[in-house]
């Protein structure tokens, strides 16, 4: 008679044996499923941080590439007005001077890559003259032997590349001098108020 009840202990023990051991083993892969859980939900996190920069580059290259399609038919209009003027200059000058006209005319229509590395570079000193002026910094004389630091030479992708810049650049000291101005007649009105 002892023998079944001592047989039904040991099945039960099993059984409580493997439950445990199967509690323990949901609780590993949970616990597996947690930590991975955790790390794709930063993995996602730092996705969408980086798919919000994207847009924010794209809206930024997309408004200067913008700008610049603006400017490059602004300049192309004023050219053809200019080529049209010419036209209409050229018959009232001697035979002479039409000749060197329209020579002068055909050598500024060829603009060279070294040329226009040489306008870029130009352009880039004087944006960098124009915002060391804007800091007011006082342009003090360099020490004997020393000359200005040379601008790297301007191939045709990184002249894009600082025309580019140069634009995002002169596009935020327009949008710090707007703030500053704003800025400066609020505190105007605010004096206003005060006197009254």
């Amino acid at each position: 008679m002892m023998f079944p009840q001592s047989r039904h202990s040991a099945s039960s023990q099993q059984l409580k044996f493997t439950t445990s051991d199967s509690c323990d083993r949901i609780k590993d892969e949970f616990q597996f499923l947690q930590a991975q859980y955790h790390s794709l939900k930063l993995e996602c996190d730092k996705l969408a941080t980086e798919k919000s920069e994207m847009q924010r580059h794209y809206i930024m290259y997309y408004e200067m590439s913008y700008g610049l399609n603006i400017e490059m038919h602004k300049q192309a209009e004023i050219v053809k007005r200019l080529n049209g003027i010419c036209a209409q200059v050229l018959p009232y000058l001697s035979q002479e001077h039409q000749q060197q006209v329209l020579a002068a005319i055909e050598r500024a229509k060829q603009v060279t890559p070294p040329e226009m590395n040489s306008i870029i570079r130009q352009q880039l000193q004087a944006h960098q003259l124009s915002q060391l002026q804007g800091l007011a910094l006082p342009m003090t004389p360099l020490p004997l032997g020393l000359s200005q630091p040379a601008l790297p030479a301007v191939t045709s992708s990184s002249g894009l590349f600082s025309l580019s810049s140069l634009l995002a650049s002169q596009a935020q000291l327009a949008k710090e001098e707007k703030a500053s101005r704003d800025g400066a007649d609020s505190h105007r009105e605010e004096d206003g108020d005060k006197s009254d």
